[in-house]
Order: structure tokens, then sequence, then C-alpha cells
């Protein structure tokens, strides 16, 4: 079994992240931040298990939300996610940490990370549109005082997705309103989105 705390994960000092502008919450301005927030200078790897209990550090995750016409992609985290803290909870987010393997053969590690991550968890046989939404800040939560995310959307031809860990139950399409209507139910991440209005549009 592979020993996920020994793994090395992407991460900016979180001074950085603060003196670009710290927000609380979901942030739409997104292009105003990621060049600064990818640059390499100020990148590392931090062996996961270190990185998950040091908020000096963020760990940039990005969260990709799959949509088809007016429907949302949800799932629920199951036992078999290396992300304790989250199981059992509902998610609109695909994707998960940058590891150094990400920056082998590549000189965009994050570009790397993202779709092999999408490629891991899920089938995705459509084309589709992808466009940067936003950035997610969460410093309520242990698991939030760790990782910045960065929120992607692709919007789907069709709604062929499946999943394909064990780490994603459940995986359905759903309407935006009746998402929020169980709000209560998803990660703090998928709540932050699920409080705005973004997808209406």
């Amino acid at each position: 079994m592979i020993d996920k705390s020994a793994e090395r994960v992407l991460v900016l000092p979180t001074a950085r992240f603060h003196s670009l502008g710290v927000f609380q919450g979901f942030c739409p301005h997104v292009a105003e931040y990621l060049p600064a927030l990818l640059d390499p200078a100020h990148l590392q790897y931090l062996p996961r298990g270190l990185a998950e209990t040091d908020p000096s550090f963020k760990q940039l995750i990005p969260y990709v939300v799959l949509r088809w016409r007016d429907q949302v992609f949800a799932y629920i985290r199951g036992q078999a996610g290396s992300e304790t803290r989250l199981h059992a909870l509902r998610s609109l987010g695909i994707g998960g940490h940058i590891c150094a393997e990400d920056g082998e053969s590549t000189a965009n590690p994050y570009r790397a990370g993202l779709l092999r991550e999408l490629e891991e968890e899920v089938f995705l046989d459509t084309t589709y549109h992808e466009r940067l939404l936003g950035l997610i800040n969460d410093d309520r939560t242990p698991v939030g005082r760790v990782h910045l995310g960065i929120v992607h959307v692709f919007d789907l031809a069709e709604p062929k997705v499946r999943h394909r860990e064990e780490a994603l139950a459940e995986g359905a399409f759903a309407s935006w309103k009746q998402l929020r209507q169980a709000r209560a139910d998803f990660e703090t991440w998928s709540q932050l989105l699920l409080e705005g209005v973004w997808l209406d549009e």
C-alpha cells in the first residue's frame, strides 16, 4: 500500500498568498492571482504528512466542476479517499494534490497534475469547454487552512461521466437547484460554491 504521507506535494508559502491579497471563501478574480500563485520561484514540494499539518504552507488543489447544460456532477467521497477528514461528504469538485512526479516531464506540473487527477478519478467520454472560475480559501477548518482551491469548470458536450476510483461513490448529475437544497451534505468547498449563483448564469 502506498504511503500517502511520504508523497511530496506542491505547496506555496501562505505568506506569499497573503501578500497577493488574502480572502475568505470564494473569489472570482482568479486571473489576478494565478500567475503569481504558479510562479515556480515560490513553489516547492513537501512531504504530504508535513504539508497537511503546517498552515504556513498552502497546497494548491485543482477543483474541477463538471457541468452539462444546467446539470452538475456530484458524488460522495468514499472510504478509499486519502483525505479521511472528508469521507462520506458530498462534493462537486474532482481533483487532488499536485505531486513531485507531475513535474518530472513538464514545465507545468500544475496542469499535468490536474489532468492526471481527472483521469484517475473519472471516465470522461465527451468533449468539453474549460474555463477558470475562481479560487477557494477557507481558513475556518483544519483542512482548509492547508489547502487553496483553484476552481475549473468543464462544460461538457454530453453527460458521459463515470467514476473510476472507489474514492468516488454515487456519482450523478443533478440540477443546481437540487444541489443547493442539499447544501448541508457537502464538503465546505462545495458549500461555498453552492452559496453563489455562478452556475445559474
